[in-house]
């Protein structure tokens, strides 16, 4: 057990040349003074003039997903859809680990692909061995007919499942493939390792009780913020729940789990192009069904979801996408005259961005995604590209932003994320819509949830560079020297 009382000696904060000494007792900061004049009994460290910083949190994570990624067949970089069948092919070859018998890859985006994915090409690489391919956005899959059959699934001639009736599907699927807590722990701590103190986890579980389980064995490397989606609500509400509760304090001492958000998706994505917009997306017919979108969820049946929670003192996350989509939820917030989340707000509407802040709901941001879509973007949303993952414009209207990565659809890596938000650019690229960045301390205050001051939570950072010195590469790569949560170390490279 660490102990009650931790003194900091010679520590910087961000942008400060004068070292201080950070006083840490049972979880809480209780003095901070110039170096040298602060004493405790206890364990010291001296940080040697090393720059400590609020601990970060990720505001979207897929935590089950971003385990589960390494034990699927990399897809990522692969440029089309006969490419993406040689990696499979050859993993299977090689002898990559089934699950479940299914051979399971992930991260493709075909989006811009040269050759189109398709039920007949699949089957032909694979017969009767079954395979499913998970898009990188996670709200499809194209899968063989064995894989099709094996998870009761019927998809088109493209060998596709999209939306509701594929999220539903990977969940089951997940749930019939347990991964071993070893996974779990493991890259729990390697967020640790990146000075991430918490999470907000919007898997489709029963997350208050797989995390308090997790805490009772032994994953004590962060917080979570566990969400509840539509299917679960009442199970919660029933046993008296509400966001911001202690989920299980017999199995959870230390209170790491707590009750979240109802997540509610209402559209799709902008790579299986599905996200809600108000123009048809380019050559697809825009008399068709699906032209502009899916809505997913009606926006009568979303009303009544928030007026539920809301009268049980459970709040609300909304992932909206397309413009129109964002429209329709920042309608409903309003009609109903509450606050919240609207999730990811990748492409909004001018007249919508000062609506944020005028009905007090939080943007909740992913960087990284506007440097992985960029491209697609430009071509499925031309001429709009301005407006879309618009960070600079909803910080200029007065909305709060909180910055995740939505992993694993981005790595779990809040400096990522910051460097994306505060230079718009990657690798060799110029920045994509430079008038969209945010300035670095607010990326820094959307990561985190508390400062360096008395009186609060000692989740803490400790870097061996001030982040307001560095560049975007810096930034990404970030020295993590510590991180500690409620005043004990989850990570200590010291």
């Amino acid at each position: 057990m660490s102990p009650t009382t931790l003194l900091l000696r010679g520590a910087r904060t961000y942008g400060s040349a004068a070292p201080k000494d950070l006083l840490l007792r049972d979880g809480l900061i209780e003095r901070i003074a110039p170096a040298g004049q602060l004493a405790a009994d206890g364990e010291q460290l001296d940080l040697d003039g090393r720059f400590v910083g609020p601990g970060l949190w990720d505001a979207h994570v897929h935590f089950t997903q971003w385990v589960t990624q390494r034990r699927r067949v990399d897809l990522s970089g692969t440029g089309g859809a006969t490419e993406a069948l040689a990696v499979a092919r050859q993993a299977l070859d090689a002898g990559f680990p089934l699950t479940d018998g299914v051979l399971v890859g992930y991260g493709y985006r075909d989006g811009l692909w040269s050759d189109a994915v398709s039920l007949a090409a699949i089957d032909a690489a694979f017969g009767e061995q079954p395979v499913l391919l998970v898009n990188g956005d996670l709200h499809s899959a194209w899968m063989n007919s064995a894989a099709a059959r094996r998870l009761q699934l019927q998809p088109g001639p493209d060998g596709v499942a999209r939306e509701t009736e594929w999220i539903g599907t990977l969940q089951r699927f997940q749930e019939a493939a347990p991964l071993p807590l070893e996974l779990f722990r493991a890259t729990a701590d390697a967020a640790a390792a990146r000075g991430v103190v918490g999470i907000v986890d919007y898997e489709n579980v029963l997350g208050v009780d797989e995390w308090a389980d997790r805490v009772a064995r032994g994953v004590t490397s962060l917080r979570v913020d566990a969400s509840v989606w539509p299917d679960r609500l009442e199970e919660l509400i029933a046993r008296g729940l509400r966001t911001g509760d202690a989920a299980d304090l017999e199995r959870d001492p230390e209170g790491l789990v707590r009750m979240g958000r109802l997540k509610v998706v209402v559209d799709g994505s902008l790579n299986t192009r599905t996200a809600f917009c108000w123009d048809p997306y380019p050559d697809v017919d825009p008399r068709g069904v699906h032209a502009c979108g899916v809505l997913s969820v009606p926006i009568e049946q979303l009303r009544g979801l928030l007026e539920r929670a809301r009268e049980r003192g459970v709040e609300a996350a909304v992932h909206a996408i397309g413009d129109r989509a964002n429209s329709e939820v920042l309608d409903t917030f309003a009609e109903l005259g509450m606050g919240g989340i609207i999730e990811h707000a990748q492409l909004v509407r001018e007249q919508d961005f000062a609506r944020f802040a005028e009905l007090g709901l939080i943007a909740s941001v992913q960087p990284e995604h506007a440097m992985d879509d960029r491209d697609i973007a430009d071509r499925y949303w031309s001429g709009r590209t301005g407006r879309a993952f618009a960070f600079g414009s909803l910080h200029r209207a007065g909305a709060e932003l909180r910055l995740g990565s939505d992993a694993p659809v981005a790595p779990l890596d809040p400096w990522h994320a910051i460097a994306s938000a505060v230079s718009r650019s990657r690798g060799g690229r110029d920045a994509w819509h430079p008038e969209q960045t945010i300035p670095l301390e607010v990326a820094l205050a959307a990561s985190s949830r508390s400062t360096v001051a008395v009186g609060q939570p000692a989740d803490l950072v400790v870097t061996d560079a001030d982040p307001l010195a560095l560049d975007r590469d810096g930034l990404r790569a970030m020295p993590v020297a510590a991180t500690l949560l409620g005043g004990r170390f989850t990570h200590r490279a010291l």
